[in-house]
């Protein structure tokens, strides 16, 4: 919480008056003085301000949000899959792109009939592979500082299990598994930001969804999942998944949002749009 300059002064100034008053008046009530001023000449006045989570700010994302989907170790697909933007493997090659049948336009990326965006890939020309480890260095980044973030709003939510939940913007931190056995709903202002530090496995129940409400959006949303992330068959979620394990969507999933994995993504028939 920032505070304007002049409160310092303020401090400085009721610290010293109050010495002054307690020297002056000691032993005896000033007559006439405010209840709040005799406290402080007591000592007894004290400005206590909470802790604030520090989901008060976005995690920011680098370069690695220029893609819908990146992974270190490889991006599948079975079925009609579709990826709205862009994305990419590193430090990896194309070869671990699989499922798309890629056609490589130019000598820096290739393109996808699922894909509306780009793919890129480390073993493609310069500068893509420069471009790539930035990214996923952006990513590592945003990573840790969701894991870092200090101060929840509750931890340990509904003993890992949320569904039927209606959860307003904050910091959540879990030290188990997490499962959405039940529709869940995020409920909050276009600027809100929910973060959720998931120590353990991210399970999204097959047909379940996590709703937005009241203008949450997508891009304020943070999954910081340590185990694999695993959406059951047309399932729904929204934000952007941060997965230190990886990430994988059954069939019909949709995931409005990013996936960000810093091993692999495996997809069957699903959607990926931020």
């Amino acid at each position: 919480m920032r505070f304007p300059r002049h409160h310092s002064s303020i401090v400085a100034t009721s610290s010293r008056d109050a010495a002054v008053y307690a020297e002056r008046f000691a032993g005896r009530k000033p007559r006439g003085w405010p209840l709040a001023a005799i406290a402080a000449s007591a000592g007894l006045l004290t400005l206590a301000i909470p802790a604030a989570s520090s989901a008060a700010t976005s995690v920011y994302l680098g370069s690695a949000g220029n893609f819908s989907i990146l992974a270190k170790t490889g991006i599948s697909t079975t079925g009609a899959t579709h990826v709205n933007g862009n994305m990419a493997v590193s430090p990896i090659a194309s070869t671990a792109i699989t499922g798309f049948s890629l056609i490589q336009k130019a000598p820096t990326y290739s393109k996808s009939a699922l894909v509306t965006g780009n793919i890129f890939a480390a073993s493609y020309a310069a500068p893509t592979p420069a471009h790539l480890t930035t990214a996923i260095g952006a990513m590592q980044n945003a990573y840790a500082n969701a894991a870092g973030r200090l101060n929840p709003t509750k931890t340990n939510l509904g003993s890992g299990s949320i569904g039927g939940l209606t959860i307003k913007p904050g910091l959540y931190k879990w030290t188990s598994n997490v499962s959405i056995p039940a529709n869940v709903t995020l409920s909050g202002s276009s600027t809100g930001i929910w973060i959720f530090q998931v120590a353990g496995t991210l399970n999204v129940a097959s047909g379940q969804k996590v709703l937005l409400a009241g203008g949450a959006l997508n891009k304020n949303i943070f999954w910081q999942v340590a185990g694999v992330t695993t959406m059951g068959t047309g399932s729904v979620l929204h934000g952007v998944v941060l997965d230190k394990t990886g990430i994988i969507l059954k069939t019909g999933a949709k995931l409005y949002g990013k996936a960000l994995a810093q091993t692999a993504v495996t997809l069957d028939a699903s959607l990926v749009t931020p």
